[in-house]
This record gives C-alpha cells, sequence and structure tokens, in this order.
C-alpha cells in the first residue's frame, strides 16, 4: 500500500490566529489552549478576543516544558476536568507534540499553532516523546493528523532567528531520508508506519530541499531584519509543511536516527533539534559515500545559515571515542529509522561516519 497525509487544513498569513474563531467553530467549543510561557499573553489575548460573543470558551495552561509521558497525560486530565472538546497546541515543536498526544487520549480534535518554524512537527501524525530527562524515548503515531495547522508569520518573525535556521536543519534531512527510503523501498511514517512512498511525497520532498537552497540565506536575513518577505514565507512553508508531508509520507532514515543517538550525551541538549538532525544529514551523506559535489552543497547551506558541521559546533568538541560509541549504538537500535537506509548499518559504520562528518565540516571551515 502507497499512502500520504496532510493535515486537514494548513493555513499560512499574517496576524491569522486573529482569525481563530473563524476556523475552530467546527471543531469544539470548549478549547484546551496549551501554550509556553513566552507567547501566553499574545496567545491569549488574540484568541479570547477572537472567540468574544461566541458560545466558544477556553482553558488556559501552560506547557511543562517536556514531551513526555508524564506531560501528556498531566495535559490529558486538565482537559478532561474542564470538559474540553478540542485541544490547541501553540509553541514550539515539543508542545505541539504533547498537544497532540493529549488530545487523542481526549478522543478530541487538536488545532496546532506553531510559534517558531523549527521543526517538521505540526502537521504530521507523530509524537516524538521523550524521558524527563531530556532524552529520546519513544516515537508515537498518531491515527491522523492535526484537523487545522494555523501559522501566524507575524508571530514567528518575531521568534529568535535561531529557530528558523534549526527548522532548515530538520527540513533539510527530508530529501535525503525519503531518497534513502525510496531507495530501499522500506515503509514511510504515514499510516502508522506501514505505507510505502508515493510520488507525490517524494516531489514534496524534493521541492523542499530545493526551496531551502534558494530562499534560505534571503529568509534568515529578513526575519534578522524582522521582516516577512516571500523568501521568509517559502522557508517557513518549507519547514513546517513540505518537511512535514515529505518526512512522513518521504520516510525517515539515518539523519534524524542520529539526532536521537546524540541525546543521550548531555553536552547536546542544548543544540536545538533541527541542528542535530543537520548534522546527521552531514553523517547520512558521509555512510552512503555521497558524491563531494553534493557534500559541498549541503556544507554551503549550512555554513551560509549557521548550522553545525563540526562536533564543538554541537557542544560535542573533546567528545571522547566512549561517548561517540554510545551515540553510535543508541542510533542502530532494532526499531530506529536508520534501518530504512538501502545497505545495512551497524554502530560501527556509524561512529565511522560521525567521526568522517566532523573531520570534512572541520576542513571545510579551515579552508573558509
Amino acid at each position: 500500500m502507497k499512502s500520504i497525509m496532510f493535515p486537514g487544513k494548513f493555513l499560512l498569513g499574517k496576524n491569522i490566529l486573529a482569525s481563530f474563531a473563524n476556523y475552530a467553530e467546527a471543531l469544539g467549543r470548549k478549547f484546551l489552549v496549551v501554550s509556553s510561557k513566552s507567547v501566553m499573553a499574545t496567545a491569549k489575548e488574540k484568541i479570547l478576543m477572537s472567540i468574544e460573543g461566541t458560545e466558544m470558551k477556553a482553558e488556559f495552561t501552560l506547557f511543562g516544558g517536556e514531551c513526555s509521558y508524564k506531560e501528556i497525560d498531566r495535559l490529558a486530565e486538565i482537559g478532561k476536568e474542564n470538559g474540553c472538546d478540542c485541544v490547541v497546541g501553540i509553541g514550539g515543536g515539543k508542545l505541539l507534540d504533547a498537544s497532540k498526544s493529549a488530545a487523542l487520549k481526549l478522543d478530541a480534535p487538536v488545532i496546532v499553532v506553531p510559534t517558531i518554524a523549527a521543526t517538521d512537527a505540526p502537521c504530521s501524525a507523530l509524537t516524538v516523546v521523550y524521558t524527563e530527562n531530556g532524552i529520546f524515548e519513544a516515537y508515537e503515531w498518531l491515527p491522523a493528523n492535526p484537523e487545522i495547522v494555523m501559522v501566524d508569520t507575524e508571530i514567528i518573525c518575531r521568534a529568535p532567528v535561531r529557530y528558523l535556521v534549526a527548522g532548515m536543519g530538520d527540513a533539510l534531512a527530508t530529501y535525503f531520508e525519503a531518497r534513502a527510503v525510496r531507495a530501499s523501498n522500506s515503509n514511510t511514517c504515514a499510516v502508522a508506519a506501514i505505507g510505502k512512498q508515493t510520488k507525490s511525497a517524494f516531489v514534496l520532498a524534493e521541492l523542499c530541499y530545493h526551496t531551502l537552497l534558494a530562499d534560505g540565506l534571503k529568509a534568515k536575513l529578513s526575519a534578522e531584519a524582522g521582516v516577512i518577505t516571500p523568501a521568509l514565507e517559502n522557508v517557513i512553508e518549507a519547514n513546517i509543511l513540505l518537511s512535514g508531508v515529505g518526512f512522513e509520507s518521504g520516510g525517515l532514515a539515518a539523519s534524524h536516527s542520529i539526532h536521537n543517538g546524540m541525546t543521550v550525551l548531555p553536552q547536546t541538549h542544548a543544540a536545538n533539534h533541527g541542528e542535530k538532525v543537520a548534522f546527521g544529514v552531514l553523517t547520512q551523506l558521509m555512510m552512503e559515500n555521497a558524491p563531494i559535489e553534493e557534500i559541498n552543497t549541503v556544507l554551503d547551506f549550512c555554513v551560509s545559515v549557521g548550522l553545525p558541521v563540526t562536533f564543538a559546533e554541537l557542544g560535542m568538541g573533546g567528545v571522547s571515542d566512549a561517548e561517540l560509541w554510545k551515540v553510535a549504538e543508541a542510533s542502530t537500535v532494532a526499531d530506529e529509522t536508520i534501518h530504512c537506509q538501502p545497505f545495512d548499518v551497524t554502530a560501527e559504520t556509524v561512529f565511522a561516519a560521525l567521526t568522517a562528518a566532523n573531520a570534512i565540516g572541520t576542513a571545510y571551515l579551515a579552508g573558509k
């Protein structure tokens, strides 16, 4: 079976959250709104103004900070106690993932409002669960994508630019992992990881990559200047929608497994998800013995926008061989997507590729 999955609606525009009631009224009457502390005041004001004069009500709560099973259960219990029939997640990737899983526990629809374009989590039917200490624990496949994804570009433009760049790192993996999945004819992440890749999913993954190369630097400069430009909108769409649909229906391979492996090292926890994934891309290309021209294109892009290409830039400077073996072993456990590569992968393979990726990144920076 081949499959491709999308959110019910994808809406992107300036100040779109002010129109919340227009789109949410078909989904519920009592909303559990989960928000991060940094945007709670703004989000609360926009939603309350939007639902004023309607029968809709909202219960607001702050996210606990980590997408753990404990936090998911806590949010679901708040929703149950308050009779909420729809969950609204407003924040970053971990918050959105926790909101999606809490909605599943409540048997309720979910509206996703990303406040940063840092990951492809908003559009997917997937929750990445971590321990309370931030170590990767499990993928939780959900039966459906979010009913609505509302991307307020005004909010995202005000967020720290590092998050936008990290989103480019996450999106960078989309094409290369979809290419590996296509070569091995592995299952994708669609329909609880039992579907095969469609041609349209691979085309979206390719479009994601080409959009980053064409508009990535322009988007970063626009965000630094605090202005919304076509390039910034294109990259926000690539980071959230193209990468979201592309990874889910195109499939995951080595790059995200490398990320998961790196989470076992506490010194990497300060690095964003997409920053680690970007280094995972470089590692995957070294594993694949990709053409040097392709590797240089990736290095050019990463360095131009500020994505890490060395251990030191990830906070892993001075990492020991023993620590690197832990990363390699965690990256290659039986259920990791690294085994969707079109060749056998072992911890030894990953250890060598990580070391080589750091070496080529270091040499590239030295030559700049």
